[in-house]
């Protein structure tokens, strides 16, 4: 192995032959494979992968291929105290994955099994389905779950209910919390728990809860249930230009307290308009919106009437809203300018109407605030009647440490964002990234979230260090 890697947590010989005799080849000490498994997309891990130093591996690597074999991978793991980490798809964006204790990463993406209740409209999914496999074959049935996340072609249906996540069209369709019936999940010490998929129920604590967003610190989700819409009948869309991003926000907000909910909104500021839509000369200098309306006809007839009626703005047409459903999945950009010495992030965050364009000017001002900043700016990507998800971008050229420099520039969000009222995560979890400050948004509650991870792992081998616990 190269410079600078550390396997962590030893696993004792008679656990290995234990999982070797269990799995087979489908488990692996090899070094390529820990090297895998170390990362996902973690702008950091990248920097590692630039240096050729790792700081953290796993010492094995696991694939199962039902809940039964992570029952015995898990079991075996606490019988000997050995640190757990499921994997998806590798996509997350904050660490969330990375084992800094050594141990067993459990990839499931070998558990890919599909059910589709169309009386019930409920889909059964095991962990490591892919999620665009999930939607073709949803719709191959005249079906949606309306879940499309950025990192649908690489992340997993597991992977989207530990990180609690949302996708482009969840101004109608809700996040993955709203399509959540029921799951299954096997606990730190190797038993499994099923919270059945009732359309709803009132007894007691919801323990889905427990696991949406939990990102690996209470178990490993390895089955959901999941609601499913009929494939809208009609599409419709909608763009427009805005002499200011204040002035696109409100008429947005304008549109959903009348109720109606268009499947995507995304408001663009200036500067990201001109990266983003520099192919439209109406837009130039201005604030473009992209819109769609689905459903049955009638519904989103009427959705596209109050849309027009309420938004104070240039229609442009389809073109531009064509052009971001051709680019919507492009994520090229940290892996083509990282090496050439340039850092590039994203971080979304949420916030009240009320406070919204407080935050949004504020949190500008601080990232460009640091020293090396080429630029920041942002989009407005998720809206509710009660507030707004900014996706804020920004790059930069340090002169010195480029983690020092990402570091900083992430605590001044951070910071500002928790100053100004908002939520310093909107979907993409806490991971390790985000750890530092969740205590501070959180306050009392981070002390019960500590007392339940000790409760229900009470040896700390789920997923450690992850969120801070």
């Amino acid at each position: 192995m190269g410079a600078g890697v550390e396997t962590g947590c030893a696993i004792p010989p008679g656990a290995l032959d234990r999982l070797r005799g269990l799995l087979g080849e489908r488990f692996s000490t090899a070094d390529a494979d820990l090297f895998s498994y170390s990362h996902d997309y973690w702008p950091i891990s990248l920097q590692w992968v630039l240096k050729g130093s790792f700081p953290w591996l796993p010492s094995a690597v696991a694939w199962p291929e039902n809940t039964l074999e992570v029952q015995e991978i898990v079991k075996t793991a606490y019988e000997n105290s050995i640190p757990v980490y499921a994997f998806g798809g590798g996509s997350g964006v904050l660490g969330g994955t990375v084992p800094e204790k050594g141990g067993i990463v459990v990839d499931l993406k070998r558990m890919r099994s599909i059910r589709l209740n169309e009386e019930d409209m409920v889909v059964e999914a095991e962990a490591g389905v892919n999620g665009y496999y999930l939607e073709k074959y949803l719709n191959s049935k005249g079906y949606t779950l309306g879940h499309i996340p950025q990192s649908l072609y690489v992340s997993t249906v597991g992977g989207w209910v530990a990180t609690k996540a949302t996708g482009q069209f969840s101004t109608k369709y809700g996040g993955i919390e709203n399509m959540l019936l029921g799951l299954e999940a096997v606990l730190p010490w190797g038993d499994s728990v099923t919270v059945k998929p009732h359309p709803r129920t009132s007894t007691g604590p919801d323990l889905r809860s427990l696991f949406v967003g939990s990102e690996g610190v209470f178990g490993i989700i390895t089955r959901v249930w999941l609601k499913t819409c009929l494939a809208p009948g009609e599409r419709i869309l909608l763009s427009y230009v805005s002499e200011s991003f204040q002035e696109a926000l409100e008429s947005v907000r304008r549109i959903l307290r009348r109720g109606a909910r268009p499947a995507v909104v995304r408001v663009y500021d200036e500067t990201e308009t001109k990266r983003h839509f520099y192919m439209f000369e109406e837009a130039y200098g201005r604030v473009m919106t992209v819109m769609i309306v689905e459903g049955d006809s009638r519904i989103a007839g009427a959705e596209r009437m109050i849309v027009e009626e309420e938004f104070r703005g240039r229609m442009l047409g389809e073109e531009p809203v064509k052009h971001w459903l051709e680019t919507r999945f492009t994520v090229k950009e940290a892996s083509e300018f990282t090496p050439l010495g340039v850092v590039f992030d994203t971080i979304e965050v949420s916030v009240a109407w009320s406070r919204a364009m407080l935050l949004y000017r504020s949190l500008v001002e601080a990232m460009r605030s640091v020293k090396g900043t080429l630029f920041a700016s942002a989009h407005a990507s998720h809206f509710y009647p009660q507030g707004v998800c900014f996706y804020f971008t920004f790059a930069g050229v340090p002169k010195g440490d480029p983690e020092k420099y990402y570091n900083e520039v992430w605590s001044v969000a951070m910071k500002t964002t928790i100053e100004n009222g908002g939520s310093i995560s909107h979907h993409h979890g806490v991971g390790r990234q985000r750890r530092s400050w969740l205590k501070e948004e959180l306050d009392a509650g981070f002390q019960l979230l500590k007392k339940v991870k000790t409760a229900v792992d009470d040896k700390g081998l789920m997923n450690p260090g992850n969120m801070g616990l």
